[in-house]
């Protein structure tokens, strides 16, 4: 494989993870459910309405 075609895949697959990241997101404000994420070495919980305002904001 060579260097464009690798980084052509790389970028597939960055895309592909950006894309299901904003999927999770977009879930869990609809659910109103809760995002658990390690955050400075602590645990911690992102409500959906938390995740709206995040997105407001930013």
């Amino acid at each position: 494989m060579s260097d464009l075609e690798i980084q052509k895949l790389q970028e597939k697959i960055d895309d592909g993870v950006r894309l299901a990241h904003k999927r999770l997101i977009e879930k869990t404000i609809r659910e109103d459910g809760n995002l658990v994420v390690v955050q400075d070495g602590e645990v911690v919980h992102i409500s959906g309405e938390e995740l709206c305002e995040m997105q407001v904001e930013g």
